[in-house]
């Protein structure tokens, strides 16, 4: 049952695994299908500091982001100090077939590079987080067409995935020079523009039990944060992987239509993300103007947070 081999000089162990509760793959499976698709999940990984999902035989998955002592001298690295921790973290740099490989067989399952390259924010991210339920998807894909009304109606452009969750991802290229703050407010911006088309649908409330069962557009992936790669995949039933559609099929496919087992063969010679990706774009300086005067998701909400403990404690 082991199915060792070695691939570019990379050994690879315990092929025949499963690969965790409920994947439907093997170990073999994610290897089989991450070297299919290298070509084009490279491109998304290469020269981004790199977080990475694992999950071993027995345990809860764990996110890994410093690049562990026992790592191929040939994986490449970078350090980047974070805010968060207070520390310097050493990320690995996935930028070649053989660390793709090596990463596939420490059971590496999702992909989460920085949304920077160097000190440069490349993209405004807009993710679609929908209520749980049977059509939670399709609510998600509702609010994804509200951004892109809210970037049509701003003079911008952008792509969208599948997260390989329940979710939408809208990706839209900034140009180099874009400053930290500016992208983020822009990305408030935005955010508040697509809630107000359809209210009743959408809402950028930060405290979860302030959405009413509405389709959350998260505007904070701006700065520190990450979000699973195009072409990754998700520690969920079925193993699916984050999937590029179409606008215009965005509302006709299901998450599960993309999975380890099916996502290589949909693409073919293709590279749907890397075609559907607009040029990068500057930022409208009205759209950079309105998110200047939105408040922090995060920092409204704890303050937030802080005034509810408070009323709580008087109440008692």
């Amino acid at each position: 049952m082991a199915g060792d081999e070695t691939r570019d000089g990379v050994a690879l162990t315990n092929l025949d695994q499963p690969l965790f509760d409920g994947a439907g793959a093997t170990k073999r499976d994610l290897v089989d299908y991450l070297d299919a698709v290298g070509d084009r999940i490279l491109p998304v990984l290469r020269d981004r500091a790199l977080s990475v999902i694992r999950v071993r035989p027995g345990q809860e998955p764990f996110m890994q982001k410093n690049l562990p002592k026992y790592a191929p001298e040939w994986v490449q690295s970078v350090s980047v100090w974070a805010e968060a921790s207070r520390r310097q973290v050493t990320y690995a740099l996935c930028n070649d077939r053989r660390t793709l490989l090596w990463f596939a067989n420490q059971r590496a399952v999702e992909y989460h590079p920085g949304l920077f390259v160097g000190s440069h924010p490349t993209h405004m991210i807009l993710d679609l987080d929908p209520p749980d339920g049977s059509d939670a998807f399709e609510l998600a894909v509702r609010g994804a067409f509200l951004v892109r009304q809210a970037l049509d109606d701003a003079g911008l452009a952008g792509a969208v995935k599948t997260s390989g969750a329940k979710g939408v991802h809208v990706f839209v290229p900034v140009a180099e020079g874009t400053g930290m703050e500016d992208l983020a407010a822009a990305t408030r911006a935005l955010a508040a523009r697509a809630e107000r088309v359809d209210p009743a649908l959408a809402t950028t409330a930060f405290i979860r039990e302030d959405r009413a069962g509405k389709v959350f557009i998260d505007s904070t992936r701006a700065g520190g944060a990450t979000v699973a790669a195009a072409y990754s995949p998700r520690i969920r039933p079925g193993t699916p992987v984050s999937f590029p559609v179409a606008w215009e099929s965005l509302d006709q496919v299901v998450p599960a239509d993309f999975t380890v087992h099916t996502a290589a063969g949909l693409l073919k010679d293709a590279d749907p993300w890397a075609e559907s990706m607009p040029a990068p774009q500057r930022l409208p300086a009205d759209l950079v103007e309105e998110g200047h005067t939105i408040p922090v998701a995060r920092v409204q909400a704890m303050h937030e947070g802080k005034r509810r403990a408070a009323r709580a404690r008087r109440a008692e």
